[in-house]
């Protein structure tokens, strides 16, 4: 499969039914593996305890009116018409919902937000308000803090479900398939051998996922349209072979005729038949990789039509046959000529649809860390050409623990199916709240509308819902545990570090501190690039006044860097780096701001340092032209060692073509590159003012040639501060760090600093290090002792 990023974007193919079928072919085996398993245990799942198949047939064919319609409710009208086209730039997901709100309304909780991230190409807003008047929701949204946190909150709790249904998807999948066992021997050998075939499936499918699921990527599609397209003909054959008329049972009729006769047992039994639509949040989730239309095609025209065919079939063979009434399974209803065939097919389709749970987990972990919600982990992008192909060792290690405790645990599928069910309909529950958000925020449609969405959808949802929870000590305890373990640790560690970065913007020092460091004070530079890791965006870090108090001394060249998330899923390379002057250029002192979307490979370049030396270079060479050209204020160039604009003007630095001075292109062949600005639209210099005040965004026109008596003076200058560069980073790069120790103050609760003290400062110690993420060789790194006290 051809899953780059970019390649299903393009806008020459987008429009080419050719490029759309090919994509829709490639999305069977990604997004609709988990989905298409389903017929596997959701018949036995729901007959496993609450009703039974009488020969009456009502129950039977209230099952069938419910899964079709809960088919055609859900993943259809739902997810393929109107969720589906709340992406973030071609991105889907809860995190996607999340940041589209954040950009249409300031709930964000974020921190060292500016306002040169709304300047970014994909923070642009694609539907912006057709009226002046503000939404109310919007108003009430922004103006209570509270509800900034309860949206988070509920971010996370979608989240964690993810997580958990990436626990039990594999665990439930592969037991069901491996179930088909039990018709080809006795019962007490099908007791021992179905658990540990199971078991050794799933240490197989976790053990390779360190190859990446782009080398066997071309082995999925195929396998799920296998699939697809065996249970759709058997459907075909049980309806034709015992119950032609089983079609009747589609009709909302047999709905009520199932609740009046079951009741309570048919409302718990709920549980079992909203398995039917587990993997729909696939769909939204996996958008990046494809389009919204191959989706759509893919489901509408293949897996709908597959789906109901194989349910139909299953329900007209069991029309028939009241025999098997404590043992209702998908291989009652295969002939046995074909059974072993259809055995080896579903346990391959088990995998695929395991797969994709799993790749989705690792994402959205990632993801959640990338905003500050959960503890640094490494990180492994298995395919430079694949977009979003990722492996989390500890998490899959840990999964894999987890999946095969529980298939140990629990050895049947009503409790894995309960499990997750609850799991399945949270996630959606939770979407359904964040796009109802969506309809009124960002596509300005009225709150009515808005509100009609929730209540339908979240109505059915949670009837649903409610159905999965009566099952909480038959299974559905494990997801709660397991969201709640979560919960707790994404809580404490996004609250902790909103509080160490308050802590730094509240301790931060003054330019006029860093100014007045020099000789007559016993503060000596000392050859080479010091880069100063911080998560302020202007002000000199705690950390770095602290170095200095401790060893008089610091580089000829001083980067004060901060690498930071932005509510976005990609920053494209070109608006990456925000590069600006601390001080005077006599200082030898910038600033530095890498910005990352929540999607984006941190690691996309081989050595962070020689990029950031080259985009400083960039920077340098624009910086003195504009100046030389004069096209700026008075007052821009009269306040260079002002604090008040030197540390607010960041220029945008990207990978354009520079012709400029042959001597700039001379002096940083060392440094890897000359790159420059063509185009009057390659370069933004960006004032940042207060956080209530406006930004200011002024161009300049950049000539080859230069006019004026200072032409000369200038390119000296220029050649200078090149040369001081090329020569510190041939002396050496120091990359200083905070070793940070965070402690709950005096007076705090009890929660609280169990929370901070213990908690947090566990994860820390045990999570993944800046320096490591960084890549920092040892004899490089200079760690500076901090201890916050929030």
């Amino acid at each position: 499969m051809d899953l780059e990023h970019g390649n299903c974007w393009d806008t020459d193919k987008k429009g080419s039914w050719k490029t759309v079928l090919v994509l829709a072919y490639q999305s069977l085996g990604v997004v609709y593996g988990d989905l298409s398993i389903s017929p596997l245990y959701v018949y036995r799942s729901t007959f496993a305890e609450d009703i039974q198949h009488s020969e009456t047939n009502e129950e039977i064919y209230g099952v069938l009116s419910f899964v079709f319609w809960t088919l055609t409710i859900v993943p259809l009208f739902k997810y393929v018409f109107v969720v589906l086209r709340a992406d973030d730039n071609g991105e889907g997901g809860t995190f996607a919902l999340y940041s589209l709100i954040c950009r249409h309304a300031k709930v964000s909780l974020l921190p060292n937000r500016q306002v040169a991230d709304e300047a970014l190409s994909t923070y642009l807003l694609e539907h912006p308000p057709e009226k002046k008047k503000q939404s109310k929701v919007k108003l009430l949204l922004e103006k209570h803090s509270a509800l900034h946190t309860a949206l988070l909150i509920l971010v996370l709790v979608g989240t964690c479900m993810v997580i958990g249904d990436g626990l039990l998807t594999p665990a439930i999948s592969v037991f069901s398939a491996v179930s088909g066992l039990e018709l080809s021997m006795t019962k007490a050998h099908h007791q021992y051998a179905v658990v540990p075939i199971t078991c050794f499936i799933l240490v197989c499918l976790f053990a390779l996922q360190h190859y990446g699921t782009h080398r066997v990527g071309f082995f999925f599609a195929p396998v799920v349209l296998i699939w697809l397209l065996c249970i759709s003909t058997l459907g075909i054959y049980n309806i034709i072979q015992w119950n032609p008329h089983v079609y009747q049972a589609l009709s909302p009729y047999y709905m009520f005729k199932f609740l009046e006769k079951t009741r309570k047992s048919g409302w718990m039994s709920l549980g079992g038949i909203l398995l039917c639509i587990t993997g729909s949040e696939a769909m939204f989730a996996d958008l990046g990789h494809f389009s919204y239309t191959a989706i759509q095609i893919a489901f509408t025209f293949l897996v709908y039509p597959a789906l109901i065919l194989a349910y139909m079939g299953q329900a007209a063979y069991l029309s028939q046959h009241h025999t098997t009434t404590n043992n209702i399974g998908f291989y009652d209803s295969v002939p046995e000529s074909v059974r072993w065939p259809v055995l080896i097919i579903a346990i391959l389709a088990s995998v695929v649809g395991s797969q994709a749970i799993i790749s989705g987990t690792f994402s959205i972990i990632n993801q959640s860390q990338s905003l500050g919600c959960f503890p640094k982990v490494k990180v492994v992008h298995t395919s430079d050409k694949i977009h979003g192909q990722i492996y989390i060792p500890e998490i899959n290690w840990a999964l894999m623990i987890l999946c095969v405790a529980v298939t140990i645990g629990f050895r049947d599928i009503k409790h894995l199916g309960n499990a997750s069910g609850l799991a399945v309909m949270t996630v959606m529950l939770v979407t359904t709240c964040l796009t109802s958000l969506v309809i009124v925020l960002c596509w300005n449609k009225t709150p009515l509308l808005a509100l009609s969405f929730l209540i339908f959808f979240g109505s059915v949802e949670l009837l649903y819902f409610s159905a999965s929870l009566t099952k909480f000590r038959e299974g559905a305890w494990l997801p709660i545990l397991l969201a709640l373990f979560l919960m707790t640790i994404m809580f404490v560690w996004h609250y902790a570090t909103i509080k160490k970065y308050e802590y730094d913007l509240h301790n931060k020092v003054s330019l006029e501190w860093l100014l007045a460091l020099g000789p007559s004070l016993g503060i000596a530079r000392v050859p080479g690039i010091g880069l100063v890791f911080t998560d302020l965006t202007s002000g000199i870090p705690a950390n770095f006044s602290r170095f200095v108090t401790n060893l008089p001394a610091f580089h000829r060249i001083l980067v004060f860097v901060c690498i930071k998330s932005v509510p976005v899923p990609f920053v494209p390379p070109a608006e990456r780096y925000l590069v600006g002057r601390v001080g005077p250029a006599a200082h030898r002192s910038y600033r530095c701001i890498v910005r990352y979307g929540y999607r984006d490979n941190h690691q996309d370049v081989d050595s962070f340092e020689s990029e950031l030396v080259k985009k400083l270079a960039d920077f340098i060479s624009y910086d003195w032209y504009r100046k030389q050209r004069g096209n700026s204020s008075s007052e821009d160039d009269a306040s260079c060692s002002n604090e008040s604009t030197s540390e607010r003007r960041l220029a945008v630095i990207g990978t354009v073509a520079f012709a400029g001075a042959s001597a700039y292109e001379e002096t940083m062949q060392p440094a890897s590159g000359s790159v420059g600005f063509q185009t009057v639209d390659s370069i933004t210099d960006v004032i940042e003012m207060e956080p209530l005040g406006e930004k200011k965004r002024v161009r300049f026109a950049i000539d080859d040639d230069f006019e004026g008596d200072s032409q000369a003076e200038t390119e000296a200058l220029l050649q200078e501060e090149l040369e001081d560069l090329v020569a510190a980073q041939q002396s050496g790069t120091a990359f200083i760090l905070g070793h940070s120790h965070v402690r709950a103050k005096q007076g705090s609760s009890l929660l609280k600093r169990l929370a901070i003290n213990y908690g947090y400062n566990f994860l820390r110690r045990n999570c993944r290090g800046a320096d490591v993420a960084l890549k920092v060789p040892p004899v490089s790194l200079l760690e500076v002792g901090m201890v916050y006290v929030v």
